[in-house]
């Protein structure tokens, strides 16, 4: 599993997406339909978003509703591009370059998704105790976990008995 959110091949795509939608909304004819602008990069920021935050949660119940909402957002990005191309704001050449990095983004996080309810998935929802972050495990500028809090005692650091 990856490190970091980055190494997702699904946000990679969307953060890829996201840019293609950037780059296409800010050239006239597109970028003078604000509605339009607003509503395509909010879905496409959506995605990559979504993505990251629930890559963020420990558990991967918790992150599936996140990773929901992204795959929602894809979709509604693919629906604003076949809509621009009946406004004429894409070509057909264009609208099948986006289509296709959408379609992948899609793919790549329904396949996420299908790991994160697999069989064995199970075994990462059972509670094994607080986790610390990575960059404290690994050291943090050169500091273990015990070095970055200078100032804070072992028994600080531990959570309280249930």
């Amino acid at each position: 599993m990856a490190d970091r959110f980055e190494d997702l091949h699904a946000w990679r795509l969307s953060a890829e997406l996201k840019e293609l939608v950037f780059a296409f909304t800010g050239k006239p004819p597109v970028s003078r339909d604000f509605k339009y602008c607003d509503q395509i990069r909010e879905s496409a920021r959506s995605a990559a978003r979504n993505i990251a935050e629930g890559f963020g949660h420990y558990y991967p119940s918790e992150s599936l509703s996140f990773h929901r909402i992204a795959l929602a957002s894809l979709h509604e990005t693919l629906n604003h591009l076949l809509d621009g191309r009946k406004r004429e704001f894409l070509t057909e050449a264009e609208l099948e370059q986006h289509r296709r990095l959408n379609l992948r983004a899609i793919k790549a996080l329904r396949r996420l998704i299908e790991y994160l309810e697999g069989p064995g998935a199970e075994r990462f929802n059972e509670p094994h105790g607080p986790r610390e972050p990575q960059f404290l495990q690994n050291g943090y500028n050169g500091h273990t976990a015990s070095s970055a809090l200078p100032n804070v005692s072992a028994s600080m650091m531990r959570l309280p008995p249930e």
